[in-house]
């Protein structure tokens, strides 16, 4: 799923003043107007010792020897930025995932620019590492770590008949390493980052299941000071958008909650943010489940069916409360992400095993059956 513009409202400024600044690269001829709020992360980026950006640049001519010229066979995938190759550096001996960017694609050079900015300076185990980038005359291309495992989405909607289901741990382990993530962003990263396209297709995973975030073009630098919010062109994915950032276009860090909300709920139900093949009132995955929420004798049915009851039921309480939390419509009813974490970081470590369990249950059920034989025989003696 690509990105989307959700409404034709923008706050951005009439006035734009052009700012001499360190460019990137020599390749990069000129940076938009838009961008120049982002060119403050790499100054704010100084102060920890990132005076510069720190991403290889390749030559076009590299990085079509890595994907044997983009043939068939290297193509893995297909996004709002571009088509994605995997590939081989022959001078590191690395493999690598190489994004190139569609020149009739929505992204263009101002998203190509914050996300060499973004992910040059912002590093944390749960995003994705940037490797270099391809400038090179009217070719835009980006070289990241290659995630074998792919997307999440991969591994929870649309799964072939011989894929293997994410069972209950993985599922927990996974949703706390991206909201991981998300916590650097909002807690960590001076000035604060807004994610701003949070879904199950832009969290990429590892060897392990480890989570990564990725695709950063769309990202914005939070509000600061006595500011409550960053206005902003309405930007992000049909089914994630906040609410209140969809009608106002007003940019918090409760819109990203909002969308990890979305995804957590994705990784419990199997279901997508928004299916237009299931029936009638079902379309929408946060509007399906509200009323759910309500309930906790409905909670099996919002389980996703592939886990087969193989889930511990208090955590599946738990993780519930959380996401019902953080798609609440009021924004400043959600948590903080790192409330998020802390709570997410409890149910991954509760390790399930559905064996134990199984076994626990055989032998109270054994004691109940044989305790009032022990009183009769109590009685009769």
């Amino acid at each position: 799923m690509s990105w989307f513009l959700c409404s034709g409202k923008s706050s951005r400024n009439a006035k734009k003043k052009k700012k001499q600044s360190n460019k990137p690269a020599d390749q990069i001829s000129s940076i938009p107007d838009q961008a120049k709020s982002n060119l403050a992360l790499k100054e704010a980026g100084k102060g920890s010792g990132s005076d510069h950006i720190a991403a290889h640049t390749f030559t076009f001519r590299e990085l079509a020897a890595a994907t044997k010229n983009f043939r068939a066979d290297c193509f893995v995938g297909e996004g709002g930025f571009g088509q994605v190759y995997r590939g081989h550096l022959e001078s590191s001996n690395q493999e690598v995932a190489i994004k190139k960017l569609d020149s009739n694609g929505l992204q263009g050079n101002r998203e190509f620019l914050v996300e060499v900015l973004m992910l040059s300076l912002l590093h944390h185990p749960n995003l994705v590492n940037l490797i270099g980038y391809c400038a090179d005359g009217d070719q835009r291309l980006l070289v990241y770590e290659y995630m074998p495992l792919g997307s999440l989405e991969d591994h929870l909607h649309d799964l072939p008949p011989d894929k293997k289901q994410l069972d209950w741990n993985t599922r927990m382990k996974i949703a706390a390493g991206a909201a991981k993530g998300l916590e650097y962003l909002h807690d960590k990263a001076n000035p604060p980052v807004i994610y701003r396209d949070l879904k199950c297709s832009n969290i990429l995973l590892n060897e392990g299941y480890h989570p990564k975030l990725s695709d950063f073009g769309l990202a914005k630098l939070g509000p600061v000071g006595d500011n409550t919010h960053v206005s902003t062109r309405v930007m992000g994915t049909y089914g994630y958008c906040a609410p209140e950032y969809a009608m106002t276009g007003q940019l918090t860090l409760k819109s990203d909650v909002y969308s990890f909300g979305v995804v957590l709920l994705e990784i419990i139900t199997g279901r997508k943010a928004i299916d237009n093949s299931r029936a009638a009132g079902e379309h929408n995955l946060v509007a399906w489940a509200r009323p759910l929420f309500r309930d906790r004798r409905k909670f099996s049915q919002i389980a996703d069916p592939l886990l087969q009851g193989q889930y511990p039921m208090r955590g599946m309480y738990q993780a519930l409360a959380v996401a019902a939390m953080c798609v609440q419509e009021q924004p400043n009813m959600r948590p903080v992400i790192a409330d998020v974490v802390t709570a997410l970081n409890y149910l991954a470590s509760q390790k399930y095993d559905p064996q134990v369990l199984r076994v626990q249950s055989s032998n109270t059920s054994s004691s109940a059956s044989s305790t009032p034989r022990s009183r009769r025989e109590l009685r009769n003696s």
